[in-house]
């Protein structure tokens, strides 16, 4: 790779001691010869990350590297040019340009030098003026000047910050084609910062968007892939020009909406550890399951008294709508969640109020699996391939009913995505029904459902009893995804921060402990006490092997309980993006256009960085590239709704700005 921007942090000291950080986990990839504009509103950190490409300042955490070594420093591989030209008022045009190539090239003969200089001053078309000072020129002939002298040391890279913001609207344009025809011929690699539009439509391969500070991101990346070389009229004409006019705006946009809501509403601070808690006393609501583990140990092991939460009452809930109910009401503080709900909340699924939820971390990875009755298995069906082939010629004589746990589980949305990637339609070609977990295996025995989709201990009981086989586990279709999250409402977390904070650590902690395996037999007697389930029913998958019901060999499944390891605990934007575009896909929720905002509101990666800071933790939010399932489909988060569209079933999807509370 040409430029990394590796993981960047930038930090500022604040004069009353506090700190400002105005760069977060800045991650890109430049190649060579590609145009990138960074793009976003004032204030977002354009201009310091152009800064650390150029090595006029250092990164706090992370670094850039250029060719496989970090930058440090400034150096003559790498070029500025700014928005003020820096022209020497007493030189000429051509001592300008001479200034910065006998400085680099001071080894070359003169002769080679004012080759360079003269060559440099026609690129630019200013042979008519080279003898001119900067105070007989335009301000788009100095910036000629300084485009001249950054481009005549052949840099490596060439950065650009607005170099054009200050100009007449007819200088600019004349600029801008200039500058794209130097950069096509030369096939520099350029950075740009700018405010404009479409500037960044017409010179880019790539525009990076930039959300508001403070712990400003990448929000976005739009791939340019228009046709070079460019033309303006041409470029205005093409059909997919406004389409993507219309994303950089909508991005603008959504920010914009995001720094008024932040005028208007204080942010939540999370407070050192010292802080008096607002209250002792929490009500947690959980639902009776394997992954239900780390609050049972987080109370059971001392982790929330550690932190000055003096009584817990763990309240086991019988369903995910009683959960969602109790949390909205304010009864519960805090509760397991399955990974869309709090989306779904946020969002005003089903015709409810938009009720912000704040997710600070995911409680477990992993742990379903879609568990078929054996009767079907007796039919010959042993694979997604046999269930479609079944359903095709009517070999089984009924219209199948699948159990599944919520509209907005994981369970749900990936039971819909295996059987539609085999062609299957969730909602014409079978039944899905939602059912409480607990309720699963009951229904399988009295013939009412033909299988389920659903947490352990579940699908063992049903193998267990004999009625049922595992036909697939969510390893088989998306390892690593997050299952359980701990949501609180963000009314809640504002008028408790410190509490919040309290929970968030002690969680953290017990999540860790649940992921140690010698810690394990002890998780399984206490999940046996707290969920009255006998301890054979909960070993598999927690310990030992993991036997599917098919004959088959019991296999161990080191993943399938996923607690701490491999940096389980982070709410991922990335995944909650995913999450967004299949609730969308099956109308359960409209999908928003500004999810950006939806998921910076919900996902809290910041109060997880936060709490993993205070512990100790290694915690970071992974890169947000592209990534895929089973099946090979590619999820881009820079293109999501090319990915819904290309699913191969999908209903009309409803794109709107949805307005939060």
């Amino acid at each position: 790779m040409f430029v990394q921007i590796d993981h960047v942090d930038k930090v500022f000291p604040l004069a009353n001691g506090g700190r400002y950080v105005a760069l977060k986990n800045i991650e890109l990839e430049i190649h060579e010869g590609e145009f990138i504009s960074l793009i976003g509103h004032s204030g977002c950190g354009k201009s310091t990350l152009l800064n650390m490409i150029a090595g006029l300042d250092r990164a706090t955490a992370g670094g850039v590297i250029l060719e496989g070594r970090e930058i440090t420093e400034p150096g003559p591989d790498r070029m500025v040019v700014f928005q003020n030209y820096s022209l020497l008022p007493w030189l000429s045009v051509r001592e300008n340009i001479a200034l910065a190539v006998d400085e680099v090239y001071s080894k070359q003969p003169v002769g080679e030098r004012r080759s360079i200089i003269e060559h440099h001053i026609e690129l630019v078309g200013l042979q008519h003026a080279a003898k001119k000072r900067p105070s007989q020129l335009s301000g788009g002939m100095k910036q000629r000047v300084a485009i001249a002298r950054a481009l005549a040391i052949r840099p490596k890279l060439l950065l650009l910050d607005e170099p054009f913001g200050a100009l007449d609207a007819l200088t600019r344009g004349g600029l801008q084609e200039q500058l794209m025809h130097i950069c096509e011929e030369s096939r520099v690699t350029t950075v740009m910062v700018t405010h404009d539009v479409d500037e960044a439509l017409l010179l880019s391969d790539r525009v990076v968007m930039l959300t508001n500070g403070p712990e400003s991101h990448i929000g976005r990346i739009l791939t340019v892939d228009l046709p070079r070389p460019r033309q303006r009229m041409e470029v205005v004409k093409h059909p997919d020009y406004y389409q993507m006019r219309a994303e950089l705006i909508d991005f603008l946009n959504q920010q914009k909406r995001v720094k008024k809501a932040q005028a208007t509403k204080s942010t939540t601070v999370l407070v050192p550890q010292t802080k008096k808690l607002e209250q002792t006393t929490v009500n947690i609501g959980y639902i009776p399951l394997s992954d239900a583990a780390p609050l049972i140990i987080a109370k059971e092991k001392g982790f929330f008294a550690k932190y000055g939460i003096d009584r817990v009452n763990l309240f086991q809930e019988p369903s995910w709508d009683a959960i969602a109910d109790h949390i909205v009401s304010g009864e519960l503080h805090t509760a397991q969640m399955v990974a869309g709900m709090p989306l779904a909340l946020t969002l005003g699924m089903n015709g409810r109020p938009s009720i912000p939820i704040s997710v600070p971390l995911v409680l477990s990875r992993n742990g379903n699996a879609i568990t078929l009755s054996t009767k079907l298995y007796s039919k010959g069906i042993r694979t997604l391939q046999n269930l479609k082939v079944s359903i095709s010629t009517n070999i089984i004589e009924h219209k199948l009913t699948l159990g599944v746990v919520h509209d907005c589980s994981m369970h749900n949305l990936m039971l819909r995505y295996w059987l539609a990637s085999a062609g299957i339609d969730p909602d014409t070609d079978i039944n899905l029904l939602v059912i409480p977990p607990a309720e699963m295996v009951e229904r399988l025995r009295a013939g009412e459902i033909d299988g389920f989709c659903v947490g352990e201990p579940w699908n063992t009981q049903a193998i267990q009893e004999g009625i049922g086989f595992v036909i697939a586990t969510d390893l088989d279709i998306w390892a690593g995804n997050p299952e359980k999250i701990l949501g609180f409402t963000e009314t809640w977390v504002e008028q408790h921060p410190n509490t919040h904070n309290a929970i968030v650590r002690a969680v953290l902690e017990a999540c860790e402990y649940c992921d140690e395996p010698r810690h394990r037999p002890e998780i399984v007697a206490l999940l046996a006490k707290h969920l009255n389930i006998a301890p054979q029913t909960l070993r598999p998958g927690l310990i030992g092997p993991f036997d599917r019901g098919d004959n088959g060999t019991p296999e161990n499944l080191p993943r399938y309980h996923q607690f701490h390891i491999e940096n389980a605990n982070c709410p991922r934007r990335v995944e909650g993006l995913w999450i967004l575009t299949q609730l969308a896909r099956w109308n359960i929720t409209p999908f928003p256009k500004n999810y950006i905002e939806i998921l910076d509101r919900v996902r809290r990666v910041d109060h997880f960085l936060t709490a993993c800071q205070e512990l100790g933790y290694i915690g970071i939010e992974p890169d947000r590239d592209p990534f895929q399932l089973f099946d090979g489909q590619v999820f881009n988060p820079d293109n999501p709704l090319e990915y819904l569209k290309n699913q191969p079933i999908h209903r009309n999807v409803d794109i709107r700005n949805v307005e939060l509370a």
